[in-house]
């Protein structure tokens, strides 16, 4: 007796830590900082033996580059953006999700649903809205300003900062001009670069990172800025104002989806569940710093954040899409070099 205990003692040895190797995995791919550390250590909790890995890209070209590799093609969910969610789709490297799986589905809001990249909501789950405000701060700016129309005002020279994205910032003055952020007309596009020129006095710096502190040191006196920027800057300064341009405002969508090739396409649907829980869906959000796109999470966003996480009701959205015509491309490109060739002459 003593014998077999011996031998199944050894076996346990042997055996047990061989088992806990071979903890099944679910490999994330994004940007850093997507998700709090409880929310990953929560959902491990919750399944016993399924460990995620977090692996990140830099930029969406190289993330679609990736996928298209059989030798990096093992990821179990990807987080991107919207436009080469457009492409991974279009050449087949998602899967459909399985919506049996995804019972908390319900909490999305259906304002982020439905648009161009997955129009019938087959592929993706939207996490997260960033869109472009304005934020300034009234201690140095005279105007009240209301839109983007104010930013070319005398009074502002070599004080305003811009995002360094020249679909967000040409855009900006088409929609300052009245037109559609992805209108196909050349002489609408060129008359906005026109128009943009006209602004290069003013502008002291293009920048896509570091507006907000820039802001905060003084040497800006207003700025356009991501949500996520806008919202660190507001917190640190609570006189900072914030503004939706009365304009119009463009938006763009992250959103997850699941590889066509994904090992662990189950594991991938239950963590989109566990994320869309209402509760779940506030704490990602509060963490992230873009806008919420679970309806069902807004009441449960702290009272202090809701301003830069739950967005206004406005009928002036437009999403902004990065593929246009190649004659459209290319007149983008064109006046975009010029803004910036003025910017740095001035």
């Amino acid at each position: 007796m003593n014998k077999i205990r011996f031998i199944i003692s050894v076996l346990a040895l042997c055996v047990f830590p061989q088992l806990q190797a071979q903890k099944q995995q679910m490999i994330i791919y994004t940007w850093e900082e997507m998700f709090p550390q409880e929310i990953l250590d929560g959902f491990e909790r919750a399944n016993p033996g399924l460990e995620i890995v977090y692996e990140t890209f830099d930029y969406n070209e190289n993330m679609f580059l990736d996928l298209q590799s059989t030798e990096a093609s093992n990821c179990d969910l990807v987080i991107a953006d919207d436009y080469i969610i457009e492409m991974v789709i279009e050449n087949g490297l998602a899967q459909k999700l399985d919506k049996r799986k995804l019972s908390n589905l319900v909490n999305v809001n259906p304002f982020y649903q439905h648009q161009f990249f997955d129009p019938r909501d087959e592929y993706t789950v939207p996490y997260g809205a960033g869109v472009q405000t304005i934020v300034y701060d009234p201690a140095k700016v005279r105007l009240d300003i209301k839109g983007y129309s104010e930013l070319w005002n005398s009074s502002l020279r070599n004080s305003v900062g811009v995002l360094g994205n020249y679909r967000v910032m040409n855009g900006m003055a088409l929609k300052a001009l009245g037109k559609s952020y992805n209108t196909e007309e050349l002489a609408d596009i060129r008359n906005a670069g026109a128009k943009l020129k006209e602004l290069a006095p003013n502008v002291r710096m293009i920048d896509d990172s570091g507006l907000d502190g820039e802001l905060l040191s003084g040497r800006l006196s207003a700025a356009i800025m991501y949500t996520d920027q806008a919202m660190r800057a507001k917190q640190q300064n609570p006189g900072l104002k914030v503004v939706f341009p009365r304009e119009g405002i463009g938006f763009g969508i992250m959103a997850g989806f699941i590889p066509a090739n994904a090992p662990n396409a189950d594991a991938a649907h239950r963590f989109l569940n566990y994320i869309l829980d209402a509760r779940r869906g506030a704490q990602c959000f509060e963490y992230l710093g873009y806008y919420c796109t679970y309806s069902g999470s807004e009441q449960y966003i702290k009272p202090e954040l809701r301003e830069f996480l739950v967005l206004p009701k406005f009928n002036t959205f437009e999403m902004i899409q990065n593929f246009v015509s190649q004659a459209a491309e290319d007149e983008h490109q064109r006046i975009w070099a010029e803004f910036e060739t003025a910017v740095s002459k001035k």
